[in-house]
């Protein structure tokens, strides 16, 4: 077997790659609105670095190149920092809680038995990742108002006072972290539940047969057959640790800049309010650079922990 995937590696090799080319001429075709689209929408867009060492705004016809300055005036922002460390650790508690919580939910889902109450179960939890960021803020608004929410309702039931969950500097963190986690666990259990699926049921037999109980078939054999498939999940989450705005823009107020002010919001605000686009891309740039320091970190650690990287 592994002779003739030799020879047939072999022979691949020996065929001009323009005839290859020709031969899979189709698959190219198919591919090329992909091409395409990440060419225009991921790779041109990067051009715009250059304007983290230039001074710009729309009313200047030329951008003029000042080196590091904007680099200089960012790292000396106490704002920045700010930004930069609730980002760190909203993120990191945003991600932990979001493998803890989706790898729990897919393990009930796959104790369903029932095929057709397994089914509307799945679609349930998978329906708030399909409403906007506005329309949940919205929602919630509503649900935590102090004056008619339902919530500081039934506090005021058993004695207490309102609260003003999303104007509090105590409350919003664990606010924001239960509104994401109501909108995005159900669909990050898609993986996980594909994961489970292909876990060999004879080890679960073996178990039964030995003895093991529900939860000990859980932590010995369910969570070490899904493991590299968490560890995948967790350096792509990585990645992308630091891209946090929407969900931040909308809950946050004056009142709570203090802790929920984010490297994205701090972009925003001083390109788009402030139209200082020279500082701005400079903080875009720094969030890319670490970003991609943190997935490295990530691959190495895989590499020594499962004997191979992801990237």
């Amino acid at each position: 077997m592994a002779n003739k995937r030799k020879e047939k590696s072999k022979d691949k090799n020996t065929v001009p790659l323009r005839v290859r080319i020709y031969h899979y001429r189709w698959f190219y075709f198919m591919f090329l609105p992909v091409f395409i689209s990440i060419l225009i929408f991921s790779y041109l867009p990067m051009f715009g670095i250059v304007y983290s060492f230039t001074e710009y705004t729309p009313f200047t016809k030329v951008p003029k190149f000042i080196g590091l300055e904007n680099f200089k005036v960012l790292f000396e922002g106490k704002m920045f920092w700010r930004a930069f460390f609730n980002t760190l650790q909203i993120s990191s508690v945003n991600l932990i809680l979001s493998i803890v919580c989706s790898v729990g939910l897919a393990l009930l889902v796959d104790e369903v038995s029932q095929v057709h109450f397994r089914k509307i179960t799945q679609t349930i939890i998978y329906i708030p990742h399909f409403i906007s960021w506005v329309v949940v803020a919205a929602i919630f608004t509503m649900v935590l108002s102090p004056k008619n929410g339902i919530v500081n309702a039934g506090i005021e039931l058993f004695g207490g006072e309102p609260i003003y969950f999303l104007t509090s500097d105590k409350w919003w963190r664990p606010i924001f972290f239960i509104i994401n986690r109501w909108k995005e666990t159900g669909w990050g259990t898609i993986i996980f539940i594909a994961a489970l699926a292909g876990v060999d049921m004879e080890q679960y037999e073996a178990a039964r047969i030995d003895g093991a109980g529900h939860i000990q078939r859980i932590i010995y054999i369910t969570l070490p057959s899904i493991a590299g498939t968490i560890l995948v999940v967790f350096v792509l989450n990585l990645a992308k640790i630091l891209n946090l705005f929407d969900s931040v823009w909308v809950l946050q107020n004056s009142m709570t800049t203090g802790v929920s002010d984010v490297i994205g919001t701090y972009v925003y605000r001083i390109g788009i309010t402030s139209a200082d686009y020279g500082l701005s891309t400079a903080a875009g740039l720094f969030k890319s650079v670490v970003s991609v320091v943190l997935v490295t970190m990530a691959n190495k650690a895989s590499k020594k922990i499962k004997g191979e990287g992801i990237l």
